[in-house]
Formats: C-alpha cells, structure tokens, sequence
C-alpha cells in the first residue's frame, strides 16, 4: 500500500476563524484531505506569543478552532487534529533549532517586522522573536513534506529549510525538508478597505457569523469612494466588495463588473448580491458547527486522540534525532 505524504497546517488559537482563513487554507486542506495524511495543529503556544495575558481566550479558541476546522469539511476519520502545547517533541525540537539560528536572522526576518508592527511592538519577546524556530519544530516533528501557507509566510518557511539542512548536515538526521504550497487565492482583504482581512483588526467575516451579522459587515463596506449616486459609473476595481464577488461570486462577477462601469446597478443592490452568496456559502458551515457546538465533548475526544498520535510519531522521531545528536546516553 502507497504511503501518503504528511501536510501540517494549522492556525493559532487566538479567536474564530473567518473567511480569510478559509479561502487561505481551509479550502485546500478540504481539497488535500484524501490524498495527504493531514495534521491540523491548534497553535496554542504560538498564540502565547502576542495573547499570553488573555489565557481564556487561548482556551476557548482551542474549541473554536477545531470546530471551524471541522464545520468546513473536514473528515475527522481523515486528519488529525493536534493540540500543539500537549506535544512536548514540538518543544524539544524548538530548543535545538534554536541554537542554530541567530537572532540577526530573526530580526530581520520580513514577516517577524511586519507582525511586530501590526501589534505595535517595539521590544521584542523571546518567543516572538522565535516564533519562526517554533513553527520549524511543528513541521518538523512528524516530518511533514507539505505545508500550505500564504505568501506572507514564504520567509517562514524557507527560515525552516536552511534550519532542516544544516540540522541534517551537522547530525547525519534525516529530517524531511518542507515543500510549500501556495494557496489559490491570495490574501483576502478587509471589507473595511485594509489590505487584509484579521482577527486583531476587527475587519473579519468569521465562518460562525450570523446572517445579521454578515449583512452588518457588508452593509458598511468600503466601496469606490467617487461613486455618490446610482448614476455615476463605477470603478470596481478599486471596490472591496467588488474583490469579493470574484472570490466567492466568480460566475457573475463579470456581469456585474459591465454593470458597475455602466451605472446599472447600485452600491446597495451589489452588496446585497454579495450578501446573498457569502450566506449561502456559510450556512451549511454555520449548520455543521451547531453540531459541534452541541456535542463539545466530541471534539474535545477528537483533539485528545489526535494528539496522542502526534506524541506517538514525535517522540519516536524525537529519540532517533537524540540519537545522531549523541545526546542520548
């Protein structure tokens, strides 16, 4: 029997995910799940890294996460979900990584600047600093050969390679090398008109959303700026809930691009139709998540079971590395 190649992915358990997580990476890991063996990790310990002073949020998110992961489409019987501080391999190998990996690398890594100024940080923590070596020993622990990212975390990533070869090259290990694999669509952005779409910018459409809460969204979404009448031909280009409707709505998008440039519809109507199609899509999502939500204890068995066969090929892996490290006497 052919042996499936292993993906991680995951998300950090600092809230609800939304529609730029799913466009970003739930789709492809819905698409993957039958031809990959697929780990999804809870990234509690990387959300300590910018949340460490709001534990129950960390908590509630560990559910959360999992449930949105769940609601979209993914097969429990098929992927495992893994609870990241609850595997000690994942730590183990942080602290070796570590010591090959200078802080300059670090710092000047472009998606460390980035999230460092979004939370408007000046001083850097240890763990933020190193969240890069952290995410190395998550893929790394069972050898994953594929990761899904978005472009953002490209730096990441190669970060993760040069690790993984000088690891190998230094200890005769045999630690598989990540692939990355970029997801279709690119960053969704914010309805509000920032450039992307966050749980720490309040721009987001969450997958558990309400339809009043959807429409609430939409109905306040930043259009194009020139367009004060009906009357007035449109630029969708520059519309945000134009960039939507090519996501989520690609079989109209056209006409109502030709309608837009030619003032036949309306800034209302067109949120209205976007509206419409963002509901459809999430309510069988929101439907699935009930279910969830109803049954906690499921998922929590779910995440229990899945991370006890994490720790199983972790720490084997983990003792063969120890091994060539001639640190295991």
């Amino acid at each position: 029997m052919e042996v499936k190649k292993r993906i991680l992915t995951g998300d950090r358990t600092t809230g609800k995910l939304h529609l730029g997580h799913f466009v970003g990476s739930l789709m492809s890991r819905v698409e993957l799940q039958d031809t990959y063996e697929e780990f999804i990790l809870l990234a509690d310990v990387q959300a300590l890294t910018t949340h460490f002073a709001e534990p129950s949020l960390i908590n509630s998110s560990i559910y959360d996460v999992a449930m949105d992961n769940l609601s979209v489409g993914l097969d429990p019987e098929k992927v495992t979900i893994v609870q990241q501080s609850q595997v000690p391999s994942i730590a183990e190998l942080t602290i070796f990584y570590s010591m090959l990996v200078t802080v300059n690398q670090l710092r000047h890594n472009p998606t460390i600047k980035t999230e460092a100024k979004n939370y408007g940080y000046e001083d850097l923590t240890y763990g933020f600093l190193g969240y890069p070596v952290s995410q190395t020993a998550d893929i790394t622990f069972c050898n994953a050969d594929l990761v899904p990212v978005g472009e953002d975390q490209i730096p990441h990533i190669e970060l993760s390679r040069k690790i993984v070869r000088k690891f190998n090259d230094l200890y005769g290990t045999s630690i598989v090398e990540p692939q990355v694999k970029l997801s279709k669509i690119g960053r969704l952005s914010g309805l509000d008109g920032n450039a992307k779409m966050g749980k720490s910018m309040g721009n987001a459409i969450y997958l558990s959303d309400t339809p009043e809460a959807v429409w609430e969204r939409v109905r306040n979404a930043v259009t194009d700026p020139a367009r004060i009448t009906v009357k007035i031909p449109g630029h969708p280009e520059i519309c945000n809930v134009y960039k939507y409707h090519c996501v989520f709505n690609q079989a109209e998008a056209p006409n109502i691009e030709h309608m837009c440039k030619n003032a036949a519809i309306g800034c209302v109507a067109c949120k209205k139709l976007l509206n419409g199609v963002l509901n459809d899509l999430l309510d069988p999502i929101r439907e699935k998540r009930h279910y969830y939500e109803e049954h906690r204890s499921e998922v929590r068995d779910l995440i229990i079971s899945g991370t006890e066969k994490a720790n199983k090929i972790g720490n084997a892996n983990l003792t063969d590395i120890k091994e060539k490290m001639h640190v295991a006497i």
